[in-house]
């Protein structure tokens, strides 16, 4: 089981374009499959998903232990629910990129460096979709969105940047009393994703900007 080392403050972190230039150089994983950044394991995950020209996009609220081939629960049921969808693939994507297994662990600041990194590389998801297809994003991050102030103003700024790239947002599940999306686990793997109104839902959370 994954513990943080503490905060990500205190470990070197890796902007998205360097973590992205190194990575399947090895032959841990199958490539031409899978789309893992960094594709070793560390205290941070930007991007472990299967490569394909239709994916869906899921964002959750952190990484845990996850990795190629070896998906942890919601991860799999990630990968049913796009599958089950008509999806050809998923990209797991999270609100912040720490790794930590109990979201409790999470930073107690927000690290930039780190969310810079992390923004970039949700730039890269969604300009890397495919021309055919708008990016599809699951807002699966569940009431663990309020274990920190960050994160709120994190989903902000990510907002932003799928309306840039034109990103049609949904949901699956019953989403919370407060309006959260659903998590992915404990779905049904017919459970289909629905529109979601992400500006709506974001009236009702703190308002800011990430730095």
């Amino acid at each position: 089981m994954h513990i943080p080392c503490g905060a990500s403050q205190s470990v070197e972190v890796l902007d998205f374009g360097t973590a992205l230039s190194l990575s399947g150089q090895g032959d841990r994983y199958d490539r031409d499959r899978w789309l893992y950044v960094p594709d070793f394991y560390t205290e941070y995950r930007y991007i472990l998903g299967t490569r394909g020209e239709n994916p869906l996009i899921c964002i959750g609220i952190n990484p845990s232990t996850a990795e190629p081939d070896r998906l942890d629960p919601t991860l799999k049921s990630v990968q049913r629910i796009a599958d089950g969808n008509g999806y050809d693939s998923f990209i797991m994507f999270n609100v912040y990129a720490q790794r930590a297994t109990r979201p409790d662990d999470m930073d107690r600041e927000l690290n930039g460096t780190l969310h810079r990194a992390n923004m970039e590389a949700f730039r890269y998801v969604l300009e890397h979709v495919g021309a055919d297809h708008r990016p599809a994003v699951w807002a699966a991050w569940g009431t663990i969105i309020e274990k920190r102030p960050y994160l709120p103003l994190c989903v902000r700024e990510m907002a932003a940047i799928g309306e840039e790239y034109g990103a049609q947002w949904f949901c699956a599940g019953k989403c919370s009393g407060k309006g959260h999306p659903h998590h992915p686990l404990y779905l049904r793997k017919d459970e289909p994703v629905r529109d979601f109104d992400l500006p709506a839902y974001l009236d009702t959370l703190i308002k800011g900007e990430c730095v």
